[in-house]
């Protein structure tokens, strides 16, 4: 039952700020949709069967185990039941964040990573462009903190829900007029912080981390609210990578890509 509803959530978000992106965009796109979009999404469905396939029932069944098994700090857990949800959503959330930054640290799994970053452009289809390496690897990590934390089952469906339509809307290009954007800033990572983290400009890419809130790359020095260019005129993309033919087939997104060495991790 979960898929589903998490599926048409997905389907509900992604076609309401494709509308958003059309009718209101942020940045003028210099590469078509029909250039980036049908490989963006196929690599994102592709994920998800591969998920599927891969972790019978994910997360979601990783908690059931633990729980079935009372196993885990939550499945021992005496106190309150809404204290229990909210520390393991922020304990997630953490996890996520971290995870982040180590996919930008270590050489390998930058290489797979810098798949995502190697979009010219930054819209909806953009937050399921993934490796399916990196989706293996995430949901790998994300399962051995359910286990090792015994995350509840509501807790990783609602942290899951969020996870998906979060990522969609922070990778959208969609035009928030500048008073909200700056309340929103101060308690989620919104568009134009988020094109930050996907500039050009290796430094900028070390920044703004979080999918959700901004407090962690606050609390680990990794807040950056504005790079050198305004959020419409920022460069997008990876420096090595620079025309649509070396980043935007699934041939580069799943060989070339990666077996491309970066830069920034040369001597």
């Amino acid at each position: 039952m979960d898929i589903y509803v998490r599926f048409f959530a997905f389907v509900l978000i992604t076609l309401a700020l494709m509308a958003w992106e059309f009718f209101a965009p942020r940045k003028t796109q210099a590469i078509s949709r029909i250039q980036r979009w049908p490989a963006n999404f196929t690599m994102g469905f592709a994920n998800i069967i591969l998920l599927r396939l891969a972790f019978a029932g994910a997360a979601l069944g990783a908690a059931q185990w633990a729980v079935d098994r009372g196993w885990g700090f939550f499945n021992l857990w005496q106190g309150p039941v809404i204290l229990e949800f909210i520390l393991s959503l922020v304990i997630l959330d953490l996890a996520i964040y971290a995870q982040h930054r180590l996919f930008h640290r270590v050489p390998w799994l930058w290489r797979l990573h810098r798949v995502h970053h190697a979009d010219l452009e930054l819209d909806v289809s953009s937050g399921v462009r993934f490796h399916p390496l990196e989706s293996l690897l995430s949901m790998a990590i994300k399962m051995a903190v359910v286990l090792g934390f015994g995350v509840g089952v509501a807790s990783v469906f609602w942290f899951e829900l969020s996870l998906n339509l979060l990522a969609m809307f922070n990778h959208s290009n969609i035009y928030i007029p500048a008073p909200l954007e700056r309340v929103l800033r101060w308690f989620l990572i919104t568009p134009d912080l988020h094109r930050i983290h996907h500039s050009v400009q290796p430094d900028e890419q070390q920044h703004n981390f979080g999918f959700s809130v901004p407090w962690w790359d606050q609390i680990f020095g990794s807040f950056l609210a504005q790079g050198h260019m305004a959020p419409d005129k920022i460069v997008l993309g990876d420096g090595q990578l620079k025309q649509p033919r070396q980043t935007q087939s699934l041939q580069a997104m799943l060989i070339r890509i990666p077996m491309l060495y970066p830069e920034r991790f040369k001597s």
